[in-house]
């Protein structure tokens, strides 16, 4: 689901594209963990009701996998220093209404990034 990571400095990231979920959505669910440590993060995307926090724990999870595998971090030292979700492309349907009129649906589709990075000290 998430993508390769791209590592600079103490910092490191994961990237899940054409995911299935609003950006603003996600963008809700992003804001709480924004700046938070890693196991605290985790645990408030574990028990959120929302249904991108599932997504959004993978991402996290895939972050974490990254800097402790390439560059040789604990997970302990690790904090959310970048969150967002960026608008992906949208799916346009079409909905048949009354008297020959029509309506669209969007399904729209967000790229989800996760930076951690290590604490200071």
């Amino acid at each position: 689901m998430a993508k390769a990571a791209e590592n600079q400095g103490n910092s490191t990231r994961a990237v899940a594209k054409f995911v299935k979920v609003s950006p603003l959505k996600a963008q809700q669910v992003i804001s709480l963990i924004r700046g938070k440590d890693v196991e605290q993060a985790s645990a408030m995307l574990r028990f959120s009701p929302k249904g991108a926090a599932r997504v959004i724990n993978k991402v996290l999870d895939s972050a974490v996998a990254n800097a402790e595998k390439n560059l040789r971090i604990s997970r302990t030292r690790l904090y959310v220093s970048e969150a967002y979700a960026n608008q992906g492309p949208t799916l346009k349907r079409i909905r048949p209404r009354a008297m020959g009129r029509a309506f669209r649906i969007r399904k729209r589709s967000s790229h989800i990034t996760v930076v951690v990075t290590e604490k200071e000290g």
